[in-house]
């Protein structure tokens, strides 16, 4: 289910963002944080990978 829309509204021709990519968004906040307040260094590649690797637990978790 990680193509399901987030917000489903056409704009532009766009069908909107999936929900993966929302709860993404939102683990990339917590992540950025928490780097940001440890004084961690990471890579803006290691950020996305993890925070798609957080929402594909999320959507995992959903389906059970």
């Amino acid at each position: 289910m990680s193509d399901q829309q987030a917000f489903p509204v056409h704009y532009n021709g766009h069908e909107g963002m999936t929900l993966r990519d929302y709860f993404a968004s939102k683990a990339m906040q917590l992540i950025m944080a928490e780097t940001i307040s440890s004084d961690s260094e990471i890579t803006d590649d290691e950020v996305a990978l993890a925070s798609y690797r957080m929402a594909d637990a999320m959507l995992n978790v959903r389906e059970l």
